[in-house]
């Protein structure tokens, strides 16, 4: 209960403590306020735009080092071309020697199959002279 009279006591204060500095802050001094908060914003500007500059300084380097590797990419890009290329024949040379494996394996396979004949014909020859 005694805080409601002390609460009382606080807003009156409050009131009068107001009212002294509504007095005590003159044109003169509102002036040298609004100067201050000038010069203050422009300070906060002018850090700002270093701060700005600063960060794009540095956007400019990462930008140029991305120019510079696509650069080099390219560069690996059109060696990786030329490596395919140089499969692609090795591709077809490989195409080319298959198919003479191939008719070399027709080959042996007709002599092998004349061979099988002329064994057979051989031993029919032999199993009907001797018997």
């Amino acid at each position: 209960m005694q805080s409601a009279p002390r609460a009382a006591q606080l807003f009156v204060y409050g009131g009068i403590i107001m009212e002294a500095m509504r007095h005590a802050w003159t044109d003169d001094r509102m002036d040298d306020l609004a100067a201050r908060m000038d010069r203050g914003f422009a300070q906060a500007d002018a850090r700002m735009d270093r701060f700005e500059n600063r960060i794009q300084a540095c956007f400019d380097k990462i930008d140029d080092r991305f120019e510079k590797m696509e650069a080099r990419f390219e560069k690996v890009d059109e060696r990786f071309e030329k490596v395919d290329e140089r499969f692609e024949k090795v591709d077809q040379r490989f195409e080319k020697v298959d198919e003479r494996f191939e008719k070399l394996s027709d080959r042996f396979e007709w002599q092998w199959r004349l061979l099988l004949a002329t064994y057979l014909t051989t031993l029919v020859g032999l199993f009907t002279a001797h018997f």
